[in-house]
């Protein structure tokens, strides 16, 4: 286990657990903590023993936003700079190798949907809400990742409007991938991760890689990037254990039928 001002990384088995800990603060996100999440994700992403991040936050708001109030009496610099270390966080998240699954139990606001559309996918609780209110608080920002998710139209209503968006929309609109009862959710949340982490490392790896790479491209050129991450896949030769998981489940089940890809 690591902890820092911020941020606590808990490791259990190939699972890396990272939580958001600013409960008093409603976790907004300030410059320690940037600094703090690009810290822990650049070290997850060179960790061999880490096969997928949990990332999760502490008490009922999963981000309240920006921690405004550090801004009291700083300079436009301080201000740039401290945008600059955000943006450096979330990119650290997005870049990491391992596959990221966010889980929000409550408000996400501003900064911290900037750092679940980091993520690769997330679980969100019937109690999730979200709200994008930058302009309203006299700055910019979410104009890019949030677009890219939803939709240029969409987001700019959202933006302009700062209203509270429900998880229902949110899931419709693609923003989160599963809305579960807010009971279950840390349960669901073990069981996902803990599938990911069962599966062959390298070929998660590499799905993750070709998907993000081949949504930067077109058909063709995303097709070149699956052919080499599957010749990647057969220099390994891992892919015949996954064969023979195939084999043997299906000899253990009752009219097992035939594999994918």
């Amino acid at each position: 286990m690591s902890e820092s001002a911020t941020v606590v990384c808990r490791r259990e088995g190939h699972v890396a657990h990272v939580v958001l800990n600013r409960p008093q603060a409603r976790n907004a996100l300030n410059l320690q903590m940037c600094i703090d999440l690009r810290h822990v994700f650049e070290d997850l992403d060179g960790d061999k023993d880490v096969r997928v991040v949990l990332l999760t936050s502490s008490g009922p708001v999963f981000c309240a936003g920006a921690d405004l109030k550090e801004r009291v009496d700083k300079d436009e610099r301080w201000v740039l700079d401290r945008r600059r270390a955000s943006f450096a966080a979330y990119d650290a998240i997005a870049r990491c190798r391992k596959p990221v699954v966010a889980l929000t139990q409550g408000p996400v606001v501003g900064s911290g949907g900037e750092i679940l559309m980091s993520c690769d996918f997330a679980i969100a609780s019937e109690k999730t809400t979200f709200r994008f209110p930058e302009p309203q608080w006299g700055t910019v920002g979410a104009t890019q990742r949030l677009q890219r998710v939803i939709g240029k139209a969409r987001a700019k209503e959202l933006l302009f409007t700062g209203r509270v968006m429900p998880v229902e929309e949110a899931y419709a609109r693609g923003l989160v991938a599963r809305v579960v009862p807010h009971a279950d959710l840390t349960r669901i949340g073990d069981e996902v991760v803990a599938d990911i982490a069962a599966a062959p490392p390298l070929a998660v790896a590499l799905t993750k890689q070709a998907v993000d790479l081949g949504y930067e491209t077109d058909l063709a050129n995303g097709i070149r990037i699956e052919l080499a991450a599957i010749e990647r896949c057969l220099a390994n030769g891992g892919w015949r254990d996954g064969i023979k998981k195939f084999v043997d489940q299906s000899e253990a089940e009752t009219g097992a039928g035939d594999g994918e890809g």
